[in-house]
């Protein structure tokens, strides 16, 4: 399996109104530098069959770092408020309450 695809089957297990960053996905897959990558992944989610939440994915001070690759302006914001997480000038408000570590919350 590859790196990207052992990204997008962590960001398949982010729950519904949670979020987490890259470098947590990152380090949950033993590659504690490699958060780039995991943004690399990210931004090649919409090729995947099935519908990664990229949207659930930002830097790690919540930050929507990612919001161009989703084509208008506002859409990755907008996913993210249809599930109830409030984002302000780009970046999640209450990211530490919303924030899912797939270190604490998965089992390797």
């Amino acid at each position: 399996m590859t790196f990207y695809e052992k990204v997008f089957q962590v960001a398949l297990l982010i729950p519904y109104g949670r979020a987490t960053s890259y470098g947590a996905i990152a380090r949950y897959l033993g590659a504690a530098r490699s958060a780039r990558m995991v943004g690399w992944a990210m931004n090649n989610s919409h090729i995947q069959p099935e519908n990664v939440p990229a949207h659930r994915v930002v830097n790690r001070n919540g930050i929507l770092t990612g919001k161009h690759h989703f084509g208008e302006a506002n859409t990755m914001q907008q996913l993210l408020e249809n599930e109830g997480i409030v984002v302000i000038d780009d970046k999640i408000q209450n990211f530490k309450e919303v924030f899912w570590d797939p270190s604490i919350e998965l089992e390797l």
